[in-house]
């Protein structure tokens, strides 16, 4: 459910924005009929903020001229938090969100008393955030319909490339989007191939939502789900190998990068999905253990290349 407090917000941000805007404009907006239209108004006026409207044809509302919000009551650990994350979000892939960024950046900017803006400074001027190697980027509005199918729980059709570059149409029931291992993932009930399915929302397009509804599972746990799932997800290689490490060990070592870990004699077996082979088997040569590959084949070749590149930068 929405927060009216919120959504009367919006409308005061709507406000702010432009010279006067209609109902029927703020309706269309915030997907609200009149009637819900006039109470956020009337919040707005509760909470003393002036809100002038005129009526009959080509009537609407605007602010008071000359009112403006008082400053933005954060501490600086909070102003510096919001730039930062604002400024973060190329690190899940969003990289399409600058425009927005900005423009979230210059509203801080506005409303912050003097003394914090030097916070959002700081982060501009001195730190970098950079994307890592492995990041996927992903269409924000792929990402924005899906979340707000989630929300309102109404299906959605999409255009899908699979793994092998097969392409398909879905129409699914969506339950939850989550960032893992540098890439956006949709999971939901998969109404075309009958059963629940993970999709990577890099490989989504012309994604719509759908009139019906549905009922999302009440005891599902997405991040529970996505961790089982997510190491057997289709890779360009599956890597099966056991390594020479008590399954405890190995569960904090190697859980976080979608790594499954089992028992297996004296050691350990370790199962995941990769499409480049170098990063996992540089992590495996790291932990300085005995190592045995099942598969692919293709692993021992990236062992045996590293190895010729170990050896050729110890030469003096």
């Amino acid at each position: 459910m929405y927060d009216p407090i919120l959504r009367a917000l919006t409308v005061l941000e709507i406000l702010q924005a432009r010279e006067a805007v209609t109902g029927a404009e703020l309706a269309e907006r915030l997907e609200v009929d009149l009637r819900t239209v006039q109470r956020y108004i009337v919040r707005l006026k509760d909470l003393k903020i002036p809100v002038e409207s005129s009526r009959g044809v080509g009537g609407a509302y605007r602010l008071r001229p000359g009112y403006r919000l008082p400053p933005l009551l954060l501490t600086n650990e909070e102003a510096f938090a919001l730039s930062l994350g604002l400024r973060a979000l190329r690190q899940v892939g969003l990289a399409a969100f600058a425009p927005a960024t900005q423009g979230a950046l210059e509203k801080l900017g506005r409303v912050l008393p003097a003394a914090l803006r030097e916070s959002l400074r700081t982060v501009e001027d001195v730190v970098a955030i950079e994307p890592g190697p492995w990041v996927v980027s992903t269409s924000v509005d792929c990402l924005m319909r899906a979340a707000t199918a989630i929300r309102k729980a109404r299906r959605v059709r999409f255009r899908y490339r699979s793994h092998d570059g097969g392409i398909s149409r879905r129409q699914v029931e969506p339950w939850a989007a989550l960032h893992a291992d540098g890439r956006w993932y949709l999971i939901g009930y998969c109404l075309t191939r009958k059963a629940p399915r993970t999709f990577r929302l890099d490989r989504v397009t012309e994604l719509e939502l759908c009139a019906e509804r549905f009922r999302r599972p009440a005891d599902f746990d997405a991040r529970q789900y996505l961790a089982e799932r997510l190491p057997f997800i289709q890779s360009d290689y599956q890597v099966d190998v056991w390594i020479d490490m008590p399954v405890e060990e190995a569960e904090r070592n190697f859980a976080p990068w979608r790594i499954a870990t089992e028992p297996d004699g004296d050691g350990t077996r370790l199962r995941c999905g990769r499409d480049r082979l170098e990063m996992i088997a540089a992590m495996l040569l790291s932990m300085g253990r005995r190592i045995v590959v099942h598969s692919p084949a293709e692993l021992r070749e990236t062992f045996r290349q590293l190895a010729g590149q170990a050896m050729e930068a110890a030469r003096e």
